[in-house]
């Protein structure tokens, strides 16, 4: 097992939904990265850090960085997707020398509204929508593959590919490799563990997230939304929360995963006495070299 750390935007609170991203200066988020332990970043919202490649190259090397990847939530049950903003971002993506376009569905009302609640009263896909959603996968793989990029998914809380039975069906449905999200796996009900020994080598991606098991209970309980959630604190730092990190390095080690993993932690900067987000993703960094030799 070979596993490089990076972090995102979004532990920084920059997330794609409008009026939520604090107004942090793209080389701030960058320096601090950096001097947090990281090796590579992913894009974060496009439009947040340079989208011309040359700037962007020159900022990363600068800082001895790599880009990784670029996350590209999209409204996959619409019948026909456009796909002008995979193309976009994948073509700054393959300039860079990133491999992965990690695919996700957006954000829905309906379903964020009942995040981590989903097997109790949440709207579900039809068979007819997931042959649209699976329809639209197929067409944003193929353009990653034009690209020279491996298209893989992420699932997601808030989203209609959220609870384990959820990706389930749709790697059953595709040949996508898997963005395992341990975070929005566990507030999805299920355990990252599980699903490294249940999908193997289709972990393709990794990202290291964490939640805290009371504040998701209270959450739930509250019937708070994903994004209440988030500002609910509901993620927290690496090691803190109810992921078994021992236990899924192992498993981890069985399938030979060699890849990224981007360690992030959804917050809400603009809170006053909330989230820190550099001493934060120092915590995480600090926990996976000491605890877990990373």
């Amino acid at each position: 097992m070979r596993i490089r750390l990076a972090n995102a935007p979004v532990s920084w609170g920059i997330m794609e939904v409008e009026g939520w991203s604090p107004p942090l200066a793209y080389t701030t988020f960058l320096d601090e990265l950096k001097s947090a332990g990281y090796e590579g970043t992913e894009l974060g919202p496009y439009g947040y850090l340079p989208t011309d490649a040359k700037v962007l190259g020159g900022e990363l090397e600068r800082r001895s960085l790599a880009l990784t990847s670029a996350f590209v939530p999209l409204r996959l049950k619409e019948p026909k997707v456009a796909m002008d903003e995979a193309r976009t971002v994948g073509r700054l993506l393959r300039s860079l020398g990133a491999r992965y376009l990690v695919l996700s569905d957006a954000l829905w009302p309906e379903r964020e509204a009942v995040a981590g609640r989903v097997d109790q009263n949440g709207a579900r896909l039809t068979d007819a929508e997931w042959t649209t959603v699976t329809d639209n996968i197929r067409a944003v793989g193929e353009v990653a593959a034009g690209l020279g990029l491996r298209c893989v998914f992420h699932h997601h809380a808030g989203t209609y590919i959220e609870t384990p039975a959820e990706v389930a069906r749709l790697l059953e449905l595709t040949d996508l490799g898997l963005c395992l999200d341990t975070g929005h796996y566990a507030y999805g009900g299920g355990d990252p563990v599980d699903a490294v020994r249940a999908f193997g080598r289709r972990v393709e991606y990794l990202h290291f997230k964490d939640v805290d098991p009371a504040r998701l209970r209270a959450a739930n309980e509250a019937r708070l939304s994903f994004l209440d959630g988030v500002r609910a604190g509901v993620f927290c730092e690496l090691g803190s929360g109810c992921v078994r990190f021992p236990e899924l390095l192992r498993s981890l080690d069985g399938i030979g995963y060699d890849g990224w993993a981007v360690v992030e932690q959804d917050v809400d900067a603009s809170q006053a006495g909330g989230a820190a987000p550099y001493e934060s993703a120092r915590a995480s960094r600090e926990y996976l070299r000491s605890k877990l030799g990373l």
